[in-house]
Formats: C-alpha cells, structure tokens, sequence
C-alpha cells in the first residue's frame, strides 16, 4: 500500500460522486486499450455553471480515486473552467500517483470533456477548448496513456 498516499486512499476507499444523475446534460465515456479501465462521467448544467457530476468507473483504485477526485473539482465551475482541468491537476490534488497510474488521471481528464463535448453538441454550445476536439482520438496519449504537456 506504500505506493498511494492518504488522499489516494481516501477517494479509493470512500469516493465522492458515485453514480448516475437522472436526466444527465452531458455523458462521456473514456476507456484505456492500454490497461482495460473505463469510466463514465455525466454532468448537470445550469446557465453554464457544473452543478453536480457523477462517475461510474470499471478499474484499479487510481482509476475510481481519479474519477472522485476529477468530478469533486469540477462542481461549482464554469463548462470553460472544467474544460481548462488537466491530468496533471488532478495528479496534484490527489497528492501524486505512481508513475505506472498516471494514465488513470488522464482517462478522468478525457472522460470530463467527452461529457462536456456531449453538453455542447447536445445544446448547440461552442466553447474555444472544444475547437476541433475529437472526443474517439487518442492523441495525448503515448502507447502508455501518459499525457503530455
């Protein structure tokens, strides 16, 4: 267990936000080739602001620690503030992740702005980040899942 730390831990064994919201603005669905871990994220909207976000995750405790962590920080932002999340900034809130794990962050990364891309196509919504966004490519990513800066 030496290798999570106590923030780690505590999103694995008690996380926040599991679910699926009734009615959800937005879905996405992100899954690793790479190491078999999915994850679903949906999002509510309300004049442009994330007012709840829930997570289902089939995979290794980083992976549901990383979803619980990436769905907390996004609550209470604007849909251009949670596009602007990165894995790096969940890595950090979570206190770091092992090397071989970095790809779980990524997957919540990825999974947030498919949910995001959902809500724009959905409601007729342009947003900057989404310019030319592909949300089946796979283009941060190394043949590990780490993302790139």
């Amino acid at each position: 267990m030496a290798l999570y730390n106590d923030t780690v831990m505590e999103n694995f064994l008690h996380p926040k936000n599991v679910g699926e919201l009734e009615n959800p603005d937005g879905t996405g669905v992100y899954g690793s080739p790479v190491c078999g871990d999915m994850m679903q994220i949906q999002i509510k909207v309300d004049n442009d602001i994330i007012t709840d976000a829930k997570f289902k995750t089939f995979g290794c405790g980083s992976a549901i620690a990383s979803s619980s962590m990436a769905t907390s920080m996004i609550i209470g932002k604007t849909v251009e503030e949670a596009l602007e999340l990165t894995n790096k900034q969940i890595i950090n809130e979570l206190g770091g992740l092992p090397p071989v794990k970095i790809h779980c962050s990524v997957l919540a990364d990825k999974a947030i702005k498919n949910a995001i891309y959902d809500y724009a196509m959905k409601n007729g919504k342009k947003y900057a980040a989404l310019e030319g966004y592909d949300p089946e490519a796979d283009e941060d990513e190394d043949e590990h899942g780490e993302a790139e800066e």
